[in-house]
């Protein structure tokens, strides 16, 4: 199953999710879950914000090497399940794939974009809870 989480610039909030998520998927020894991110406004090869690695590594998450990429019609087929970060993303994805196959996560995680160190360690708190939460519905093939 292939996994996608998107935000708007994919520096942020997206690659944050895709590293915490990875590492929970290897812990359980998942084989069968991949994941990756990307932005419906990225600009392709923009560096993930510091601060997003410095509250990454928070969790032994290493995601230092991330770069944006825009959402792509390619990546829209080879996708199975799209996880948002807001609402707002996951209208703008339903008019291109089924919503059956678009969720948000946690209700919506806020863009700690331009934010201090702080508020991107309570973003990836929160998104480490939201994963967790919803880590089954996530990987489920229904």
């Amino acid at each position: 199953m292939n996994i996608l989480f998107v935000c708007t610039g994919n520096t942020c909030r997206s690659p944050m999710a895709e590293g915490l998520f990875r590492k929970m998927v290897a812990d359980k020894n998942n084989e069968n879950i991949s994941c990756s991110s990307a932005g419906l406004f990225a600009m392709t090869g923009d560096e993930v914000t510091p601060n997003a690695v410095k509250a990454c590594e928070r969790f032994e998450v290493d995601i230092s090497a991330h770069r944006a990429r825009r959402i792509t019609s390619y990546i829209l087929d080879e996708t199975d399940k799209f996880v948002c970060m807001t609402p707002e993303h996951a209208a703008s994805l339903a008019m291109y794939v089924p919503t059956e196959k678009i969720s948000v996560l946690g209700g919506g995680i806020p863009d700690p974009f331009g934010s201090d160190l702080e508020t991107y360690i309570k973003c990836a708190n929160y998104i480490k809870t939201a994963l967790n939460l919803q880590f089954d519905d996530i990987i489920s093939e229904e």
